[in-house]
C-alpha cells in the first residue's frame, strides 16, 4: 500500500512523470560506505549547465553538517572590498568550517549562493567551480540584500559523510 494514499502513483501519471525507479536496497546490502550519485535527467527536464547537477542522491550518510551562510569575513570579521576577494575567503572559511567536523569539499551535497548582483553569478560559478574541482553538486544563486552592504555573496552549504 502506498503510504501517501491510492492516488499517489495517478498523480504520478497526470502531471506526466516517469515513474521512478525503486532504490533496491537488497543490491545494496553490507554496503555501509556513504557513496553520492548525481542525478541528471536528460529528457523531460530542462539541461543542467556543466557547473551543476540537478540532484544529488546520498546513499547511507551518517552524518550531515548545515553550514550557516558563510561571508567571505576574515578572521576579525572585516569584509575586503572587491568580490574576488571575498569569494577566496568564503571558500577558505567554509574549508575550515567543514575540517571542524573532519569533512572536506568533496563531501559538499548542496549549497545555496546569496549574491547582491546579478552580475556577480559568473564570478560565483567559477569560484564554486575551483574550490569544488570536477565536482559538481545542486546548487541555487538568489539576489538577495544582505544585511551589511560591504557583504556581496553569502554561501550556505549541506555536507554528508
Amino acid at each position: 500500500m502506498d503510504p501517501f494514499g491510492p492516488a499517489h502513483g495517478k498523480r504520478h501519471a497526470s502531471f506526466g512523470f516517469a515513474q521512478q525507479p525503486s532504490y533496491d536496497a537488497q543490491s545494496r546490502k553490507g554496503e555501509n560506505e556513504m557513496r553520492m550519485i548525481p542525478r541528471n535527467p536528460t529528457n523531460g527536464v530542462y539541461p543542467a549547465s556543466d557547473d551543476y547537477v540537478h540532484a544529488m542522491e546520498v546513499i547511507a550518510p551518517t552524518r550531515f553538517l548545515y553550514l550557516s551562510g558563510t561571508m567571505g569575513l576574515d578572521e576579525t570579521g572585516n569584509a575586503p572590498e572587491g568580490l574576488d576577494d571575498q569569494l577566496i575567503l568564503i571558500w577558505k572559511n567554509i574549508v575550515r568550517i567543514l575540517a571542524e567536523a573532519e569533512m572536506t569539499v568533496d563531501n559538499i551535497v548542496r549549497l545555496t549562493s546569496y549574491l547582491t548582483d546579478h552580475d556577480f553569478a559568473e564570478a560565483n560559478a567559477a569560484a564554486r567551480s575551483r574550490a569544488l574541482g570536477d565536482r559538481r553538486v545542486p546548487t541555487a544563486a538568489i539576489v538577495v540584500k544582505t544585511l551589511l552592504p560591504e557583504w556581496l555573496v553569502e554561501i550556505e552549504v549541506v555536507a554528508a559523510a
